[in-house]
């Protein structure tokens, strides 16, 4: 759809914003319950100590999903400019065995690094391949602007990783066999956004329906130059976690992981406003408008989960048990850090949709200093929450002066 046919139908464009959002937040929505509803058994059935290896190897899961990432973003961004959708998905197979390659070599440095078991290591690392075959399939719907097909499969994903891991769970399984049937249940899940994608093939009204862009087919390389941007993000929402497990005793780890379950809920959250206004950030006409929206509605989210955050905080040991009592009164400080990692997010995906990926580099920056700073702070869980948390306001702080900056015409 071309700009002047966006003038022409304003309340249509708002009626599919709202109507888009909502659909994908509903489906990330329940995908994110079920993530964290995962995390609440886990840490009572497998203990501090069983659940502190169980929650970095998700971190490093997180890690190894990255590429996934930054190929829905590049997925939707050329089925936008016409580029057709077998093309797509041949370069979602190419990017899956490369990624198949990496996460085989990246087992053993991983289970040494974690200290965690050699089998349940590969078990974590083993969906990233197809994390970026799902990952296709969603990149082809966020294109097509099938919303309401997107939040269908992402809640199909989320339940997909969940279910298999707390059956397993509750029968006495252990951290190794958990995260492989985890593993199942997302190849499972993979099949399913297929079925649902090909299904309504013909029912995309998007850009993608009428784009006139050019059909030269993307290659690693577009994936890749998006995937730094994805990489430091994610290494942002997890260094602190992996550094908590190896700077705190064993006792500690595991709480401090029970925190960041509310910095990853204040993260993953409001995800559906970036998914939703990325081709609006992808038009220089509407770029800074769209990214100043995306702030503000992240603000007033984030601020509905910190306030939810310091209420919730006292049931913490009701919920999950007395050992994890100190994690109580800085509940709200592990939310305040998801909700700022949430604007770093929508400005790192604002860099991506217009091509200055070099933006990048504030973020990395920002990661070098995180590891610093905790590095050098106390061995306390307080310490390590307020490091993290400084180091990562300022770095939002100057990548959006970058962002919202005016710019020469």
């Amino acid at each position: 759809m071309d700009h002047q046919a966006r003038e022409a139908a304003p309340d249509s464009a708002t009626r599919r914003l709202v109507t888009g959002a909502g659909a994908v937040t509903l489906g990330s929505l329940l995908a994110n319950v079920a993530a964290y509803l995962l995390h609440l058994p886990a840490s009572r059935w497998l203990g501090p100590e069983g659940y502190g290896a169980f929650a970095a190897l998700l971190s490093a899961q997180l890690l190894v999903a990255v590429p996934s990432l930054a190929l829905q973003a590049v997925v939707a961004r050329e089925l936008v400019r016409g580029t057709p959708s077998g093309a797509l998905r041949s370069l979602g197979a190419r990017v899956a065995a490369l990624v198949a390659v990496i996460a085989a070599l990246a087992v053993v440095p991983v289970s040494l690094a974690l200290d965690t078991p050699v089998l349940a290591t590969a078990a974590a690392l083993a969906p990233g391949p197809v994390l970026c075959l799902l990952a296709t399939e969603q990149g082809l719907l966020q294109g097509a602007e099938r919303f309401r097909a997107l939040g269908a499969v992402l809640a199909l994903a989320g339940a997909g990783k969940v279910v298999p891991a707390v059956a397993v769970l509750a029968a006495g399984g252990g951290v190794g066999p958990a995260l492989a049937a985890g593993a199942v249940g997302v190849a499972l899940a993979w099949a399913g956004a297929a079925w649902i994608r090909a299904a309504g093939a013909g029912a995309g009204s998007g850009p993608a329906a009428a784009g006139a862009g050019t059909l030269t087919s993307p290659g690693v390389a577009a994936v890749l130059a998006a995937g730094q941007v994805q990489l430091v993000m994610m290494a942002l929402t997890s260094v602190d976690l992996l550094l908590a497990r190896a700077l705190l005793s064993p006792e500690d780890a595991g709480r401090y992981a029970l925190g960041a379950v509310a910095a990853k809920a204040a993260f993953w959250l409001p995800q559906a406003v970036g998914t939703v206004l990325y081709p609006r950030m992808a038009d220089p006409a509407g770029h800074r408008g769209a990214v100043r929206f995306a702030v503000r509605v992240l603000l007033g989210i984030g601020a509905l989960v910190v306030v939810a955050a310091a209420v919730a905080g006292p049931l913490v040991p009701a919920v999950v048990g007395e050992d994890y009592r100190p994690v109580a009164g800085v509940l709200w400080a592990f939310a305040a850090l998801g909700v700022t990692l949430s604007v770093l997010q929508a400005l790192l995906l604002a860099a991506i949709a217009s091509g200055r990926t070099a933006e990048a580099a504030i973020a990395w920056c920002g990661l070098a200093l995180t590891g610093v700073a905790v590095w050098a702070a106390p061995r306390e869980l307080a310490a390590v929450l307020g490091a993290t948390l400084v180091v990562v306001v300022l770095t939002t702080l100057v990548a959006g002066w970058r962002a919202l900056r005016p710019r020469p015409a």
